[in-house]
């Protein structure tokens, strides 16, 4: 009885150890703003991080601090409250062509096929790499503003649907979708 409950309270460490290794996070920008107040200028600094688990969950958050750590730290407790499920393919590619607007930002994106890679640039190519996404063609037009064009590929893959998830909405199988 003794030795269920030990190996029980590993099997729990161990999970929770997964789930923190699992969740990566990278810093897409960093920028000193300040602010006018009655004294002067209050200086502060404004992290926009990216947070995820290359298994079809990611996030960004922003995070504003007096410090640059505390600021990322910040972004990082933002980033995994706003996660967004992404459905992959086996190719490890997205199901359909879509696009996404964040700001000023819009960003087309593409599946393609198993080999291409992931042919995107700035803040979009760091959100689908940590969402998981190995094989897509994505395009940045509009902005280059790095938090706009990550929340308009989040847009974008928020958007996403499968076939199942298609099949389902109409009432009907998944057979009949290609007929």
């Amino acid at each position: 009885m003794a030795e269920q409950q030990q190996q029980q309270r590993r099997k729990k460490s161990n999970r929770t150890k997964e789930k923190e290794v699992e969740w990566q996070e990278r810093v897409v920008q960093i920028r000193r703003v300040t602010k006018v107040v009655k004294g002067g200028k209050k200086l502060s600094f404004r992290a926009v991080v990216i947070v995820g688990n290359e298994h079809g969950q990611v996030g960004v958050g922003v995070g504003k601090a007096a410090d640059v750590i505390g600021a990322v730290r910040k972004g990082v407790a933002d980033g995994r409250k706003n996660v967004v499920e992404v459905p992959l393919t086996k190719s490890n590619s997205i199901p359909h062509p879509v696009n996404g607007a964040g700001g000023g930002a819009q960003v087309m994106m593409r599946p393609a096929a198993p080999g291409t890679g992931v042919i995107a640039g700035g803040a979009v190519r760091t959100v689908l790499e940590l969402a998981g996404v190995r094989n897509i063609l994505a395009k940045q037009l509009g902005s280059s503003n790095p938090l706009n064009n990550a929340r308009a590929t989040i847009d974008a893959l928020e958007s996403l649907r499968t076939f199942s998830d298609v099949a389902k909405e109409r009432g009907i199988p998944i057979e009949h979708l290609y007929a």
